[in-house]
């Protein structure tokens, strides 16, 4: 976009006998101890009834599935994702826990993968579903906070990334993190990640997805002048025809026409359109809308 985007039971009577507590009395209560007998007999068949619920698919449930459950199982798997799919790195970081509970949670990252750009919301309930298996896993709370994001729920995406970036110490998910404090009405807390001391070490797109957030930020408080030259320090010159700066000069040209710089900016939708081949912003028909405006 023009200013940067925005882009998870246990049965009754744990740890007692059958019958509760321990009858004091002794024999002369019998009749109540067996009733309390029952009444924990009939405790634990319907514990271990609901830990059997809790694992079965949704469709073979004879009682409505609550809202956690539902989490829990998560969206239906396609039968071709196997959970090989992951890169090498994350598959890395979950060979800690048990086999099978390795391979539920990897399928469902992987399912989160293939949807996150067509069906973001469906892979943000798969993310659920393996936090609620694995919350323990940064790799398992960055996709979460990720797709949180794709999807829109950005207070969400900010508290899992907020974790993810406390179990790692990673500062990869500043940019969204920051765009998720945009997206809040927080723009004063985006530009504070903005000016984070980490953000110097960032390779070149990691810098420039900053400064759309950062210039976005600065329109979010009408310092329209403050994004120009925000966008101005960028390498907006660049020759490279890599996504990020065709985006930097969208984001330069939008900034500019924002701040009635109109010739400046059409000079840059200009300049997008020659580095945007794949078409990733609409840089020609803002170029072709403001010659028509400026006869």
């Amino acid at each position: 976009m023009a200013d940067g985007g925005r882009r998870t039971p246990s049965g009754a009577g744990k740890g007692r006998t059958p019958g509760g507590r321990p009858n004091p009395r002794g024999a002369d209560q019998r009749g109540q101890s067996r009733g309390a007998d029952q009444r924990g007999q009939g405790r634990q068949q319907a514990g271990r009834g609901r830990r059997q619920d809790w694992s079965r698919p949704a469709d073979r449930q004879d009682v409505p599935r609550s809202e956690d459950q539902a989490r829990y199982d998560g969206p239906p798997i396609p039968e071709e994702i196997t959970g090989r799919e992951l890169d090498r790195s994350v598959s890395a970081q979950l060979k800690g826990l048990p086999e099978r509970l390795a391979l539920r949670v990897a399928r469902h990252l992987a399912a989160a993968g293939t949807l996150i750009d067509s069906d973001p919301e469906t892979a943000y309930q798969h993310t659920l579903a393996a936090r609620a298996r694995a919350s323990r896993l940064a790799v398992v709370r960055e996709a979460t906070g990720e797709a949180a994001y794709a999807a829109g729920h950005y207070a969400e995406a900010l508290s899992e990334l907020r974790a993810a970036k406390r179990m790692n110490g990673a500062t990869d998910y500043l940019p969204i993190m920051a765009d998720c404090h945009r997206a809040l009405g927080q723009p004063e807390q985006a530009l504070k990640l903005a000016r984070s001391p980490a953000v110097a070490n960032f390779g070149s797109a990691a810098k420039a997805e900053m400064t759309l957030v950062e210039a976005g930020a600065r329109r979010d408080l009408g310092q329209l002048d403050a994004a120009v030259r925000t966008l101005e320090l960028a390498p907006v010159q660049s020759k490279s025809r890599e996504s990020w700066v065709v985006r930097l000069r969208y984001a330069y040209a939008d900034a500019l026409e924002a701040a009635g710089r109109d010739k400046d900016a059409l000079a840059w939708f200009h300049r997008t359109d020659a580095v945007d081949p794949q078409e990733l912003t609409d840089a020609a028909a803002r170029a072709e809308a403001l010659e028509s405006r400026l006869g």
